[in-house]
């Protein structure tokens, strides 16, 4: 079988940022798959599931809110791995198209309080699994040691 994109990365030199995954085209459109990757990958804890939980649930929110990003926003969600989350949106973008969409998102988390949305029984499969703290610090840390001082090594995959 074929290796898929993301198992084509060399996991052991890559590091947070926001990189462009693959590139798929449906028709006339174009939709690009970003690599948000919040931890080192092998090098540092992986995040929990409650965090992740957490910032899943308002980063989708946040999107699809989002008055200019709304309509073009496919999918958020968290990697299997844990080390960070993947954003597809409509459009043939570059890394650096969406920097400050996540300088954004990752500001709104950052800075959420009151109740999560999507995070009541009747409204998520495991709504308990939530930790709003955990959520603050991760997307401080993201926006403070990765988003707003991110350069070219940390847009594009390094070989």
């Amino acid at each position: 079988m074929e290796k898929i994109a993301s198992f084509t990365v060399n996991h052991l030199v890559l590091e947070p940022g926001v990189y462009v995954s693959r590139k798929d085209r449906f028709h006339d459109t174009v939709i690009t798959t970003f690599d948000l990757r919040m931890t080192a990958p092998n090098k540092e804890p992986v995040m929990n599931t409650a965090e992740i939980h957490t910032i899943e649930h308002l980063g989708a929110t946040f999107l699809r809110n989002h008055a200019q990003w709304k309509d073009r926003t496919v999918y958020f969600g968290p990697m299997g791995c844990r080390t960070g989350f993947y954003l597809l949106l409509e459009g043939d973008l570059d890394s650096k198209d969406i920097v400050d969409l996540m300088i954004e998102m990752f500001t709104f988390v950052r800075d959420f309080e009151g109740e999560i949305p999507g995070a009541k029984a009747d409204e998520c499969g495991n709504y308990l699994d939530q930790n709003l703290p955990m959520a603050h610090w991760l997307a401080d840390r993201y926006l403070e040691k990765t988003l707003k001082c991110i350069d070219e090594k940390h847009l594009n995959y390094q070989e």
